[in-house]
Parts: structure tokens; sequence; C-alpha cells
């Protein structure tokens, strides 16, 4: 069988412009894809007298959402660096049946994770921090929002390939056909027809529809280098128990970011009560918008530096990491500055309740705090991702999570009586030490050896 080769010989131009190329397009469609998430909070937040109660209702379904994104991850970002590996490695054939079977698991997963869901879901929001109040306002929007899991696992695995392949603005398409869509409908459903939070959930559902049957009818056309063919969606252990591995990374992330929300809105629900579980929804709200241009440049980094060690350019492996960890930590550290001065205007946002207001500006300061050191962190996943280092990828994204804050959020408000404070502080604690210790590590194991 005869590929198209021409659209993503990344081994020709610069790194960084090759790198830049897919980042651009990546980071505004991954924006972009954000408006199905947060246009809908946007909504919520002002939908009435109730909205700070809707809001963090909608906050308690996010470890869920999280954790169907993390299996979206399992097979996205593990099978797409593999595809682009063996595409360097000039084994076509390997990378189309890779694509398939990514396809075929996302599927399959989506739809046991749908029935899973609706089954336990009233038990799973409540050990989420869930009161009386709230459950309605969360209960409405899951239930909706998982009839379309299946939807949203296509759309965010199988975008993967489609940038992978060097199509970076078909990918921004995607994710902009559908968040175009979403943000028509939130203000129809939520407001014209007074279908109030169940409405954000369709809109969203609806919008991630269109986009899977976009990504379906790129991946298995003509347009495709690699046109997914009935064969390749053939499950093949071998290939699974790779994609799994390296993916492994990025679904651990997600998982364990779904954890931290857990424990954090507990503790928040013990220590403030709806109040600051609300103000939690905020502040991951905006941490999602910020950290985005970063999540793009890294993702977008992944195919050409996985290429190019597939190729064994080492010194352009190194131009690339040298790179992307430099624009990271600049970012970054501007972000912050942003955030210091400026806090106010990004809770307005999501919401305008004067004790939300007050609450949220004290909790930004000690949540945000040396942000930047979380540059180092991403780069670090980046690289490990990237050149197939799985064990390293999946250490570190436990190490941060698991080991650093989930704990720290369960006890840093018993300590000294910093209640909901010792919750705001457990995530810049853990970007000084896993960020550190993911970079330093990533310098001595793969940097040197590319020398």
């Amino acid at each position: 069988m005869k590929y198209q080769t021409n659209q993503s010989e990344f081994t020709k131009g610069s790194m960084a412009q090759n790198i830049l190329r897919l980042a651009i397009p990546m980071t505004f469609a991954q924006l972009i894809n954000l408006l199905y998430s947060i246009i809908d909070r946007v909504y919520i937040g002002h939908i009435g007298q109730d909205a700070t109660l809707a809001l963090g209702g909608v906050g308690l379904t996010f470890p869920i959402i999280t954790i169907i994104s993390a299996f979206a991850n399992l097979f996205g970002t593990g099978g797409s660096p593999l595809f682009s590996i063996s595409r360097g490695q000039k084994e076509n054939e390997k990378a189309l049946n890779i694509m398939g079977n990514c396809f075929s698991m996302l599927v399959l997963t989506g739809l046991f994770l749908t029935i899973f869901c609706m089954l336990l879901k009233r038990p799973i929001l409540f050990l989420f921090g869930a009161s009386e109040v709230t459950f309605p306002y969360a209960d409405s929007y899951i239930t909706i929002y998982l009839i379309g899991t299946v939807f949203v696992m296509i759309t965010l695995g199988m975008n993967n390939f489609i940038n992978a392949q060097g199509f970076g603005r078909k990918g921004m398409m995607t994710i902009l056909i559908g968040a175009v869509l979403n943000i028509i409908l939130d203000p129809i459903f939520i407001f014209l027809l007074h279908m109030g939070v169940a409405g954000a959930a369709l809109a969203t559902i609806l919008s991630q529809a269109v986009s899977a049957l976009w990504v379906t009818r790129f991946l298995f056309g003509r347009s495709s280098l690699m046109p997914i063919t009935r064969q390749s969606l053939r499950i093949r252990p071998y290939l699974l128990k790779e994609i799994c591995s390296l993916g492994l990374s990025g679904f651990v992330m997600s998982v364990t970011n779904g954890m931290v929300q857990i424990a954090c809105n507990a503790m928040l629900q013990s220590f403030g009560g709806d109040l600051y579980v609300s103000v939690m929804a905020v502040l991951n709200s905006i941490r999602e918008v910020i950290t985005m241009p970063v999540m793009g440049l890294t993702n977008a980094a992944q195919p050409v530096l996985g290429f190019n060690f597939g190729a064994e350019e080492n010194g352009r492996v190194k131009d690339g990491i040298r790179f992307v960890s430099i624009l990271c930590i600049v970012y970054t550290l501007s972000i912050w500055l942003v955030l210091l001065l400026f806090p106010e205007a990004f809770i307005h946002i999501f919401n305008s309740d004067p004790r939300l207001l007050e609450a949220g500006k004290s909790a930004m300061y000690l949540y945000f705090f040396g942000i930047f050191m979380m540059a180092l962190q991403f780069s670090g996943q980046c690289v490990f991702t990237a050149l197939g280092r799985a064990k390293y990828a999946v250490f570190f994204s436990l190490f941060r999570k698991a080991i650093i804050v989930v704990p720290l959020t369960l006890l840093l408000p018993h300590i000294g009586g910093l209640g909901v404070n010792g919750v705001f502080l457990a995530e810049p604690v853990s970007n000084f030490i896993g960020g550190t210790a993911c970079f330093v590590t990533m310098y001595f194991t793969v940097w040197k050896a590319l020398s």
C-alpha cells in the first residue's frame, strides 16, 4: 500500500519552525476545545440567584469528566507518538495498525464508561463532595454529559493522529466546529429553553458529536496520509501493550488530576462549605485556560521530537527540547505576573457573587504561586513521552499529583489552623518539588544520552 509522506517530514527545516507550525493551530484548537466546558461555566455562573450553587454543582462533575479524558489520553497520547516514531522509521503498516487499534479501543472504552458511571453516579458525586443542595445540579449535568462519552473519546483521542500527520489546521477545525456550535447552542438551551445546567450539558454533547463525525470522516477518508482500514481496526494485543505503556503517562496524569479534584472538593466542603467548592471550580477553570498554551506547545513538540528521534537526528532532538523548555518557562512567568496584578478580572468571568470574589481572590494568590515551576514538569513529561521513555513519564505523573498533592491536600488543612488555605497551598508546593525533580531527571537521563 502506498502512503503519502510529504506533509510531515519533520527532519527538514528548523525544529522551532516545525514545532510552532503544529503548536499554533494545536494550541488554538485546544483553547477552543476548552470553550466546551468554559462557556458552560460562564453561562452557569450567571444564570441567576442560584448561580454560585449551580457552578459548584457542575464543578463536582469535573473529576468524572477528567477521568473520561484520561482514557482518551491513554490511547490518544499513547498511540500518536508511536505512530510518529513508526513513520520516522518508515514502518508505515505498523503506524496504520496503531491508529486503527486506538480508534477501536476509544469506542469500546467509551461505551463501558457510560454504563459504569450511569449506574454509580449518585454515590460517586457524594464521595466527590456533593451536598444535598448541590447534588441536583451535578446530577442534571453529568447524566446528559455521559450520553456523549463515546463522542468525547473519539474527538479527544483521535484528533492526535490528525496532528501527528502534520495536519495542524485540520486538527484545529475538529475543535473549532464543535466549539462554535457549543457557543451557539448554550444560550439557546440554558436561557431560551430554560433548561439550566441540563441545557449546558446537552449543548456540549451535541457539539462533541459533530466534532467526532469530522475526525472520523477525515481519518477514514482519502485526505488522510494513511486512511484507517477495516483490517487496522482489529485489536492487536502486542500493539495495545505498547500504546498503553506509553499512554500510561497521560492517563495517570489525568487520573491523578481527578484524584486531586476529589480531595480538594472533599476538604473544601469539610472546612469551608459549598462556597469554597465553587471557588475551586473557578480556580480550576482559570488554570485550564492559562496552562493550555503550555500543553499545546508540548503536545505539538511530541510528534516532531519522536519523528527526529526515530530518524536518529539527536542534535535536532536537543534543539527541540531546548526551544520548548525556554518558551514554556517564559510564558508561565509572564502569566503569573498577570494573575498577581488582575485576580478579580479572571474571577468575574465566571461569577460576580461578592462572597465568591472575596474568597477567590485570596485563594488565587496561594494556588498560583510559583506557577512557572509547572513548566519544568510539562517540558520533562513531553520529552519522556515523545521519546518512548514510558516508565519515567508514568513515574513523574504519579510523583507530583498522587505522592505530593493528594497527601498535602488532606494533611495541610489540619496543620496550624490553615483550613481551606492548606488546600490551595498544596498545588504550588507540588509544582516546586515535582517540576524540579522531573526536569533534572530528564536532563541526566535524556539530554546527556543524546549527546
